[in-house]
């Protein structure tokens, strides 16, 4: 599977660094421990150890850290993880495993006031990745609708994951949850019979 991981702000100021990492960090645990994405600007400040002037500047507000967070964690810790993988199964196994390890964290920022553009985060990162993956299924498709569909897969597998996370058993089985999602996969790669007109 071959795609370009997302780029993150580089600076060549270790404290701009050191402080959008601390915020970040910040982000993911304060929202996992709460279990709720409704955390101030002040509180992720005081656990960043930085001041709330430093998170406006980076993020431009509570949100926009949040955000940034979703994006840091899948960027550093999930995508690096599907570059290479030989098929299918393993690379949906990461997704499952990586989203299992996290739902503290997932699960009320895909329930909470930044549910959308946490969806519509995750189906961007992983565009690129379901693009390289329609073309290799359905063949020569011009750019718009090798997009388009990659858009609807990403779309549903976001949805699957949004439910499984939100709706899930509490201890999350990815296992489990793999073996759905390559069935539902499998049924796209089957050839169809043609149909015929009475």
């Amino acid at each position: 599977m071959e795609f370009d991981l997302p780029s993150s702000p580089e600076t060549g100021d270790r404290r701009i660094r050191r402080s959008r990492s601390a915020l970040l960090a910040a982000a993911v645990r304060l929202v996992s421990e709460r279990g709720t994405a409704v955390v101030s600007a002040t509180d992720l400040a005081e656990t960043a150890d930085v001041s709330r002037r430093v998170l406006y500047q980076h993020f431009g507000d509570r949100d926009g850290v949040l955000i940034a967070a979703v994006v840091d964690l899948v960027t550093r810790e999930l995508l690096p993880q599907l570059v290479g993988r030989p098929d299918d199964v393993s690379a949906t196994r990461a997704l499952a495993r990586h989203f299992a390890e996290h739902r503290l964290f997932y699960r009320p920022m895909l329930t909470g006031s930044c549910a959308y553009a946490t969806t519509r985060t995750l189906v961007t990162l992983f565009r690129p990745i379901s693009i390289v993956g329609t073309r290799a299924l359905f063949g020569g498709l011009d750019e718009r609708t090798a997009g388009e569909l990659a858009e609807y897969f990403t779309g549903a597998t976001a949805a699957a994951v949004s439910q499984w996370l939100v709706e899930g058993p509490d201890k999350l089985d990815p296992d489990e949850f793999t073996e759905r999602l390559t069935r539902i996969q499998s049924l796209l790669t089957v050839e169809q019979p043609a149909s015929h007109s009475p």
